[in-house]
């Protein structure tokens, strides 16, 4: 069947199709071998299958499954978002020009910044949610333009096809880090990126047990795809089967646990935006928000699970508000079906993140008990 033509909900639920062959299991199960077997003429008995290092069949069906909810010519699965990252800049010549949106997640920020320094790469940090300075940006030629929507901690959203047609003129690739939307609710490639990447660690697999990152590509025939998928390879960045097991399995629910978790944080959004305690909601839900209409024509079916409120005060004030919480875990991450606080300068002292910046990402607990917990903490 062609898992294309169908709707995420399907995909998901079924795997795109994956199943047990041998057994006739509706659940597919895990191949752990790293290597294969040849015939009596030394011919492999598969083709496909030499040697374990990126020759997996529970990879290629967790794979498939992304691939299909992306609307994607292919994906690759990596250990962990990070690799995914590293992969993409490592496909990049040194001299190379880059514009990348500022005010990301922390983590791709520092090591890019590290790597472009070592590898004599151009970068060019802007604030992409801002279409007159990425044109800016991409007046001259560029290689590649990176994006992350809606941004994290900051919740931006730009503009994905805009952003494409810049990048394009400019004659960049656009990279889209998708990892607070998901497919579910953006498909990127489809808004004219050509590369899309996912900390799967996050929502993909949604349950916290699992470190995994995937790319996924627009036109199988781009020339950095081949680099990637051939430095993947040789440079042996690879998911193990149980990893990619998981993450099929969690990606099952994806879209009902989007479905819920969405609506939490839209319920959670717009009870804090009228709480005297708190300064500002930072929600692409909210009609108020800068990127609203952006989000409203790009995100289909909700604007997240992600959000971030500033808190009437200072960092203390701050602090004691996240140690009163009892439901929301503080602890580092996104995505999963428990909901999360943190107190985000803590983590990143020197990124210019406000001391009074809370970070909350939703998960799929009844709306009212968060909400509850939320109000016993800010008073």
């Amino acid at each position: 069947m062609d898992h294309d033509k169908l709707n995420p909900a399907t995909i998901a639920a079924q795997a795109a199709g994956a199943t047990e062959a041998a057994t006739g299991g509706v659940v597919p199960g895990i191949s752990l071998a790293t290597t294969y077997l040849r015939g009596q003429d030394n011919a492999l008995l598969r083709p496909d299958n030499t040697y374990g290092r990126d020759q997996n069949d529970t990879v290629r069906q967790a794979e498939e499954v992304v691939r299909a909810l992306e609307g994607a010519a292919a994906s690759l699965l990596f250990p962990s978002g990070m690799a995914a990252v590293a992969a993409v800049f490592r496909a990049l010549p040194s001299g190379a020009r880059v514009v990348m949106q500022t005010g990301i997640y922390w983590g791709t920020l520092k090591w890019v910044r590290d790597y472009c320094v070592r590898r004599a790469i151009i970068l060019d940090e802007i604030d992409a949610a801002d279409a007159q300075a990425l044109a800016r940006a991409c007046r001259d030629s560029a290689d590649m333009v990176w994006i992350e929507t809606p941004s994290n901690p900051w919740l931006k959203t730009v503009d994905i096809a805009a952003a494409a047609g810049m990048a394009h003129k400019a004659g960049a690739v656009l990279v889209v880090d998708g990892t607070a939307a998901t497919p579910v609710l953006t498909r990127a490639l489809d808004l004219g990126a050509d590369l899309v990447m996912h900390s799967a660690t996050k929502a993909l697999n949604g349950h916290s047990d699992v470190l995994a990152g995937v790319l996924s590509c627009r036109e199988p025939s781009l020339p950095m795809w081949a680099e990637i998928a051939t430095d993947r390879h040789d440079a042996g960045a690879v998911i193990g089967p149980f990893e990619a097991w998981l993450l099929m399995r969690g990606m099952r629910t994806l879209p009902l646990r989007m479905e819920r978790m969405c609506a939490n944080a839209q319920r959670v959004a717009e009870w804090l935006d009228a709480h005297p305690g708190v300064e500002a909601v930072l929600y692409p839900g909210l009609p108020g928000h800068p990127g609203h209409e952006v989000a409203a024509r790009q995100m289909r079916g909700g604007y997240g699970y992600l959000l971030s409120f500033l808190v009437e005060g200072d960092r203390a004030r701050a602090l004691d508000v996240v140690g009163r919480l009892r439901l929301w875990h503080r602890a580092t991450s996104l995505g999963g079906v428990e909901s999360l606080v943190e107190h985000r300068h803590s983590i990143e002292p020197h990124t210019g993140i406000p001391e009074t910046l809370v970070r909350l990402s939703v998960g799929i607990e009844d709306a009212g008990d968060l909400i509850g917990d939320l109000e016993g903490a800010l008073g």
